[in-house]
C-alpha cells in the first residue's frame, strides 16, 4: 500500500495501528485500488472508522521517576510489559535545551531522515509510529501522556551522532545546520555516557553487585560521565576552523596535519580575544599545551567553555568573509575594540645601510 500510494511504510503502520486514514487520503486510495482491479468504495473507510470507536487498553506505568541528565530532568516510567520509557517532552527538552516545539519538527528534517529507523519517521500529519501512549498513574498530573521508549531515544541520538559524522566527510551529500549540529553533539554525548553507564552495570548484574550498589549509583555515575562527554566535544575545536586557517594562510597540507604554528593563531584569535586574564593566568599556571593537555580543558564546563565554543563559531564565520589572514586580524580588532599602533624602529645608519 506505501508503495501504491508513494508514501513510506511508517505512514501506512501508523493509520493500521490507530485505526484512522486520514480523508484527505481516501481519493488516492480509491484510485489505486481501482487500478489494481481492488474493490474498495467509500464506505469501507467509513466501516473502518466504526470499528475503532472502542478504544484499545493504554499501558499503565507501574514505575516512575526522574532521570537527572545533561543538566536537565527527564521523566521516566516502566510500563505494565516491562517496557522502558521516557516522557516525550523531556526528550525534547534533553536533546534541544529548550522547551519548545515538537520532536516530530527536529527530526522530520531531509538530513536525518535515511539514518532513522521506519517507525521513527514523522507521517505527513506529525506523527511518529514509535511513540507510546501511556498512563502515568500519577492522578497529580495528566493521566496520559506520550512516551518515547527509551531503545527510540537512543535510536535517534545515534541518527544524529551519525549524520553529524558523515556530514564531516567531502560528498556524502550531508549537511547540517549549526542548530543541527548543537543537538548532534548533544546526542553524542548521551551515547557515550550511556553506553559507560551501560557498561558498569552489566558487570554490577554479572557479579551480584547491584544488590549492594546505592539506589541511585548508576544515576551518579551517568551524571558524571556525561560531564566527562561534554568537556570531550565541546573542548574540540571544530574542523572548519582549521579550514579556515588553511585557507587564509594558504597551507597545502592537509588540515588533520596542520602546522604547530597555527597554536599561535589559537592564542591570539580565541584565547587573548577571549579573555586576557583568563590567558594570562593559563599561561602562567597551566601546563604547556600538548596533545591531551590543552589550555581548553582547564576552563570550567559550566562557563568558560561554552564561551569558548560561541567565541570559536564567531571567529570561523568572520574567517570565512575574508580572503587573508591580515584582513581577520583587522577585523577581530575592530570587534573587540583594539586600535593599530605604528612603532618606529631607529638603527644605525651602517645597518640600515
Amino acid at each position: 500500500m506505501a508503495q501504491a500510494l508513494g508514501k513510506t511504510q511508517s505512514t501506512v503502520q501508523h493509520w493500521a495501528k490507530t485505526g484512522i486514514i486520514p480523508s484527505q487520503r481516501h481519493a488516492s486510495i480509491l484510485k489505486a485500488a481501482a487500478e489494481r482491479g481492488i474493490d474498495l468504495t467509500p464506505g469501507d473507510f467509513l466501516q473502518g472508522a466504526m470499528s475503532q470507536v472502542v478504544d484499545l487498553p493504554v499501558p499503565k506505568a507501574t514505575h516512575s521517576g526522574e532521570l537527572q541528565i545533561g543538566g536537565v530532568s527527564i521523566p521516566c516510567y516502566v510500563l505494565q510489559d516491562g517496557t522502558r520509557i521516557f516522557a516525550l517532552k523531556g526528550v525534547v527538552v534533553g536533546l534541544t535545551g529548550t522547551d519548545g516545539g515538537q520532536l516530530a519538527e527536529y527530526i522530520k528534517v531531509s538530513s536525518l531522515r535515511s539514518y532513522l529507523p521506519e517507525d521513527l519517521i514523522p507521517g505527513e500529519d506529525g506523527t511518529i509510529p514509535a511513540l507510546l501512549k501511556f498512563d502515568t498513574g500519577n492522578s497529580a498530573f495528566a493521566k496520559f501522556a506520550q512516551g518515547v521508549p527509551v531503545e527510540k531515544f537512543l535510536d535517534i541520538c545515534g541518527a544524529y551522532s551519525a549524520a553529524l559524522q558523515d556530514s564531516m566527510i567531502p560528498d556524502t551529500g550531508t549537511t547540517l545546520t549549526e542548530r543541527q549540529r548543537e543537538i548532534a553533539l548533544q546526542a553524542n554525548r548521551f551515547l557515550r555516557s550511556c553506553a559507560k553507564t551501560g557498561i558498569v552495570a552489566l558487570v554490577d548484574e554479572a557479579t551480584g553487585y547491584q544488590y549492594e550498589r546505592a539506589a541511585d549509583a548508576l544515576q551518579m555515575k551517568l551524571k558524571l560521565y556525561l560531564e566527562e562527554e561534554m568537556r570531550e566535544w565541546e573542548k574540540t575545536f571544530p574542523q572548519e576552523l582549521w579550514n579556515e586557517f588553511g585557507r587564509l594562510t594558504n597551507w597545502k597540507g592537509a588540515a588533520q596535519q596542520r602546522p604547530k604554528w597555527w597554536g599561535k593563531l589559537v592564542n591570539e584569535m580565541v584565547y587573548q580575544y577571549l579573555d586576557p586574564d583568563v590567558y594570562k593566568w593559563l599561561k602562567e599556571h597551566a601546563p604547556k599545551p600538548r596533545h591531551g593537555q590543552n589550555y581548553h580543558q582547564w576552563m570550567s564546563s559550566q562557563f568558560g567553555l561554552k564561551k569558548l565554543i560561541e567565541h570559536i563559531w564567531q571567529l570561523v564565520g568572520m574567517a570565512s568573509a575574508c580572503s587573508s589572514m591580515p584582513e581577520l586580524r583587522q577585523r577581530m580588532a575592530e570587534k573587540y575594540g583594539r586600535v593599530p599602533v605604528q612603532l618606529t624602529l631607529y638603527l644605525p645608519q651602517q645597518l640600515y645601510k
